[in-house]
């Protein structure tokens, strides 16, 4: 598989900042437990978000908000110890960096200590500046989040592309250099317009990683249960299904069962 890296040297920001500069593409996806993180840190992906969109695919929670600090946590752990040469990010959950910015820091410091990740995600711009700059003076490196961001979906009352408006497409420009300036080293861009997405991308100096957001950035993410067609009935324009394995594990699954059924599993060679 002459796709997979050869290079078997923990990613870290500096690099992701190398790949933007050199025009190599970063590849990151989400993983939330051993078995998935170990597989697709073999396969050669660059970053793994451990996304608060657990609360969606292994919870079944409607949106992300229910998802708590400790839970996250798990997860966390869960991957890092799967992991030996992507770079790993945890989110923040909602209502742990919102409230003040020193319990914005505890909670950043819980998290890399407990966990041992790389790096943090957070969502927001402007409103949540003093905590990334305080999470950042603290010694942890900040990935930021603008565009649809799902923490603030109530806020929103809908999933659609965001930043379409001048108004609100320069305020993200603006946001995103203000989270450079204050020490982010990249930022996530989800579901915004790809020329606009694009010009972020050409006017700061840290890598932008898209979902959604079209080609002209310096890299892209998705949901690996998504991606994999691990899920059905999710069916949005940016997303692309590299495989079908809800139809795979449910043959599997269902030849298992039969199996069992018919007395066929375990033969005489599957026991001691």
């Amino acid at each position: 598989m002459g796709y997979l890296s050869e290079d078997k040297r923990k990613v870290t920001t500096q690099r992701l900042r190398e790949m933007k500069q050199r025009g190599e593409r970063i590849s990151m996806l989400t993983s939330y437990d051993f078995t998935m993180a170990q597989i697709v840190d073999a396969a050669g992906i660059d970053v793994i978000l451990v996304g608060d969109s657990a609360s969606n695919v292994m919870a079944g929670n409607m949106t992300t908000l229910p998802i708590t600090l400790d839970q996250m946590i798990y997860h966390g752990k869960s991957v890092v110890r799967a992991v030996n040469r992507a770079l790993v990010v945890v989110d923040m959950p909602f209502g742990t960096y919102q409230i003040s910015d020193a319990e914005a820091v505890t909670n950043a410091i819980k998290i890399m200590k407990v966990t041992h990740a790389d790096a943090l995600k957070l969502e927001g711009g402007a409103e949540i500046l003093p905590s990334v700059k305080k999470i950042i003076d603290a010694g942890i490196p900040v990935m930021g989040h603008l565009g649809l961001t799902p923490q603030a979906i109530n806020k929103f009352g809908t999933y659609a592309v965001r930043a379409k408006e001048e108004a609100e497409a320069e305020k993200l420009i603006a946001d995103a250099h203000l989270l450079e300036e204050a020490g982010c080293f990249s930022i996530v861009l989800e579901k915004i317009p790809a020329a606009l997405a694009e010009r972020v991308a050409n006017e700061v100096s840290i890598p932008i990683i898209g979902i959604g957001a079209g080609g002209g950035v310096d890299g892209q993410v998705l949901v690996v249960a998504d991606m994999l067609g691990m899920t059905r009935g999710f069916t949005p324009r940016f997303l692309r299904r590299y495989a079908d394995l809800n139809s795979v594990i449910t043959d599997a699954v269902g030849r298992y069962v039969e199996d069992v059924k018919t007395g066929d599993f375990p033969n005489e060679k599957e026991q001691y």
